[in-house]
């Protein structure tokens, strides 16, 4: 009938036919607009010459007050340095974020780079294989190259780019993905701009007084100088006083345990871990502690004798249900699950949560915030002791990058003292940012001294000491840390009502025995399946991760229900 129709009246048919056209059009555009959205913005306050001769393109996870600071003070060092002026051009995204829109953006670039300049097909396998480190090349050249290393070999030799500069900000993790996809790069296509000259020109800056190569098992740079460390981050828990006393609760959290006690039922502010690395790292770091302590209890507990290797095996199996029913009980407790960790201090500084899983520097900046003038405040920031570690946000430079030299400059500034003091200094010291304190703490360890600790906001902080409680075992959970974000997403955040439902009803009942074992049966994920979901998980099947995560919440979602009746019979 429609063929007809368009026969008798060609007119009316070519104008649905645009109609449609446009309709589809415009729904396209407005989902490559909402795509597109956290890059194209630029930040309220532009920092954009009406003229420059030089632009740097940064894309950061930082929030304003440190791209104000370091565009700001690396444009002027630029200007005086060389006379020209110098754009400094942000780029704004959370970090998973960031990494979507990389992979996305070297995709597109590199199959230009195949297609048109190679002249060869694009295919799956080469979709799939060109950022794909885990593709061995062979050490002899004359060897034959399967498709997918031969796309794996063009990439490395390339020097395809997007147009973006550097990696500025994110956690560690986060950088040695973007390395192992080939993305980050030691040095351009001349070999004598990025971080290897860096390396070569100030070797006393990466010294085990200065920027060790690893501090308490976390790397403080890449042994293949594509990243470097430029502050310490700690992770820890923000906390409200004046909440906290209104609960009852007559002690500030010290450890990550704390934040399980019932009286904080809809009072913990979390972020969706499966959005932020951050606090995928901070429930590392929190089950990376409970391994310790089983560990160390295998080794005081009388019973038949056990080699070094067999204690720690069994004690990383227990410290890993152990873990995981802790922060079962902190989700528990949670009032939400946001995209946006810096929500988390604002309403713990507000009094919205008593407490929340933050990174330091957010819970100092909110704990200066509400400072009085006699200096207390209601807001508090703990990095638990023995639960938390210092890794480092990073500054790299990306493969294609179209200025290396002023690229270069930037990262020598930021390691350099100039870069370091902007970190920690007070709002208006010596070389200190104008606006306001960014309370982050420099990577250089050689900071550290009486000089520079007089103008410094945190004068006290003591990290590489404090880092002395914790050793990051990379063995025991690295290969892990997509499944945390899994299981979490699956045992809390998906089936939370009813999660929260049964958390309640325990506590009311008193945590009846039966009850509470259904509620923290955790079988489903213990540490040989976790294990197993890794190497699934590894294989990218969208299609086997959602039904595998719709099985694992249904059971999840009966077993809080079954949990929630038996606790209400006093079971």
């Amino acid at each position: 009938m429609e063929a007809e129709s368009a026969i008798r009246n060609p007119q009316s048919a070519i104008g649905a036919f645009m109609g449609r056209w446009r309709k589809e059009l415009g729904v396209a555009l407005a989902l490559l607009l909402t795509l597109a959205a956290p890059f194209l913005l630029k930040p309220k306050e532009s920092t954009a010459p009406s003229h420059y001769d030089r632009r740097l393109v940064i894309i950061t996870p930082h929030n304003e007050k440190i791209r104000h600071a370091f565009g700001l003070a690396f444009s002027r060092h630029w200007k005086q340095k060389t006379g020209e002026t110098l754009y400094v051009d942000w780029r704004v995204g959370g970090t998973s974020e960031i990494a979507l829109m990389l992979r996305s953006d070297y995709a597109a670039a590199f199959e230009y780079f195949w297609t048109r300049k190679l002249g060869k097909p694009w295919s799956r396998e080469v979709a799939q294989s060109f950022a794909n480190g885990k593709i061995k090349l062979p050490a002899a050249a004359e060897d034959k190259l399967s498709t997918e290393q031969e796309a794996r070999k063009a990439f490395l030799e390339s020097n395809v780019g997007t147009g973006v500069d550097l990696f500025f900000g994110g956690g560690s993790f986060d950088f040695e993905q973007q390395a192992n996809a080939g993305i980050l790069v030691a040095a351009d296509a001349t070999g004598k701009n990025g971080l290897i000259e860096i390396f070569a020109k100030h070797p006393a800056w990466f010294s085990d007084s200065a920027i060790p190569a690893s501090v308490s098992g976390e790397p403080f740079y890449d042994p293949q100088k594509r990243w470097v460390g430029a502050c310490i981050a700690r992770l820890g828990i923000v906390f409200n006083r004046d909440v906290l006393k209104r609960l009852g609760i007559g002690h500030e959290p010290e450890q990550w345990a704390d934040l399980a006690d019932p009286r904080l039922l809809g009072q913990i502010a979390l972020a969706d871990p499966n959005k932020s690395g951050t606090v995928t790292k901070a429930l590392e770091q929190l089950i990376q502690q409970q391994m310790r302590l089983a560990i160390e209890e295998l080794k005081k507990s009388p019973g038949e004798p056990m080699d070094e290797k067999a204690v720690t095996e069994k004690g990383v199996r227990i410290g890993w249900d152990r873990g995981l029913r802790l922060i079962q009980r902190i989700c528990a407790n949670s009032r939400y699950f946001t995209d946006a960790a810096t929500k988390i201090p604002l309403e713990v500084s507000q009094g919205d949560a008593a407490a929340g899983m933050c990174i330091d520097f957010y819970g100092l900046t909110f704990e200066e915030q509400v400072r009085k003038p006699d200096g207390t405040t209601r807001v508090g920031f703990v990095a638990p002791l023995g639960g938390a570690f210092a890794d480092v946000d990073p500054v790299a430079m990306l493969r294609g990058a179209p200025e290396p030299v002023v690229a270069t400059a930037f990262m020598e500034f930021v390691l350099g003292d100039e870069g370091q003091r902007l970190w920690n200094y007070k709002k208006g010291a010596p070389g200190g940012p104008e606006r306001a304190a960014l309370r982050r703490l420099p990577v250089r360890r050689d900071f550290y001294m009486e000089e520079n600790r007089r103008w410094m906001a945190d004068a006290a902080a003591q990290p590489f000491e404090d880092a002395k409680g914790f050793t990051y075992h990379k063995e025991w959970t690295e290969s892990l840390f997509n499944v945390i974000r899994f299981v979490t997403r699956v045992m809390c955040i998906e089936v939370h009502g009813e999660q929260r439902s049964a958390w309640e009803m325990l506590a009311q009942k008193g945590f009846p025995k039966r009850a509470t074992e259904v509620f923290e049966d955790i079988k489903l994920i213990n540490y040989q399946s976790a294990l197993d979901l890794a190497a699934e998980l590894k294989r990218n099947d969208k299609e086997m991760e959602m039904r595998k995560a719709q099985e694992m919440s249904a059971s999840f979602r009966a077993q809080y229900e079954r949990a929630f009746h038996l606790a209400k019979e006093g079971m």
